[in-house]
């Protein structure tokens, strides 16, 4: 099997064979007491995270503010302020985790992430996901127990949008014989496409059409097992080999050496500890990892330049570090 397929600029950045990347989940800010952040200082901190050397950006889809999920994201459009930030920034992956696909037409995702990749001149990511947010489906007038074969249909709709006047043939989303296109494309010959979780499929169907799996953290054996399943799956179909991503909250503590507590999908632990633990998930197949940082209790900006002069030396070649003034 062959290594990553080269896709776009972004892709081809952050995922590597056998090498870990970092990356950050926006909005980079504490907002640990409120399900809403504030969003103050959005840009100059994207802008500093590319600075450092960071090589992605990550924020997600959430149409509404949902009381019982508990968290409202970065608020903003997730498509929107992709275009906004293409236009502030010059190298970051800017990567999205991920749009709840049964939410939207696929025309407008196809559509809007060409936008977005165009823009960035090949910086997109898309992740996708069915969604989890049961209140959001009827308040669109969507059926949550459907969102599965909603998933595919769209997902299938989005790689023949790439294609030059696709013939689009769909239960849910509308059909055309092929008489009219869908613009822009994207930059490379597919937008890259990471499958979050399950997303209601099989993880033969997973390895199958996707770009890369993104999942969430996992005790370090279980994880591994998870990884070698789906490097099996991609192996028995597949040319190219597929990456493997996962997030993970962070509360970076100013003792380098305090040792990891666990906290809500992470860990609150000192920047030596952190690299020994993400040399282990190296070891063990993930190529990158997104820092959510909203527990984080630090001034962000000093975390942000901690983590860039004790962490991504060891994971990132010629990483760039400018000081905070």
């Amino acid at each position: 099997m062959k290594d990553f397929e080269p896709i776009n600029r972004g892709y081809n950045s952050v995922f590597q064979p056998n090498q870990l990347s970092v990356g950050i989940v926006v909005p980079i800010e504490n907002y640990a007491q409120s399900p809403v952040p504030t969003m103050k200082h959005h840009l100059a901190r994207v802008q500093l995270i590319e600075r450092l050397g960071f090589k992605a950006l990550w924020l997600r889809d959430v149409p509404f503010n949902v009381p019982t999920f508990g968290d409202a994201g970065q608020t903003f459009d997730p498509f929107t302020y992709l275009g906004y930030l293409a236009g502030q920034t010059t190298d970051i992956a800017l990567g999205v985790a991920s749009i709840a696909l049964p939410l939207h037409h696929p025309v407008h995702v196809a559509k809007s992430a060409a936008t977005v990749d165009r823009l960035s001149e090949g910086r997109l990511i898309l992740g996708v996901a069915s969604g989890d947010r049961y209140e959001e489906y009827p308040a669109m007038g969507i059926d949550y127990e459907n969102r599965g074969e909603l998933f595919r249909e769209a997902f299938a709709y989005i790689r023949k949008a790439q294609e030059s006047f696709p013939i689009l043939e769909s239960n849910y989303y509308g059909n055309s014989p092929g008489h009219i296109d869908v613009l822009p494309k994207a930059t490379a010959h597919k937008i890259p496409l990471l499958v979050t979780g399950s997303s209601r499929q099989t993880l033969e169907w997973n390895a199958e059409n996707a770009d890369g799996w993104m999942s969430y953290p996992r005790e370090l054996y279980l994880q591994q097992n998870t990884i070698a399943q789906w490097r099996d799956l991609v192996a028995k179909t597949q040319t190219y080999n597929k990456p493997f991503m996962q997030p993970l909250y962070v509360d970076i503590q100013t003792d380098d050496d305090f040792k990891p507590q666990t906290i809500h999908l992470g860990l609150r632990i000192g920047v030596n500890y952190l690299t020994d633990y993400l040399h282990r998930i190296e070891d063990i197949g993930v190529n990158h990892v997104a820092l959510n940082l909203r527990f984080n209790s630090r001034d962000m900006d000093r975390t942000l330049e901690h983590l860039a002069e004790k962490v991504l030396p060891h994971f990132h070649k010629n990483p760039i570090q400018q000081k905070v003034s």
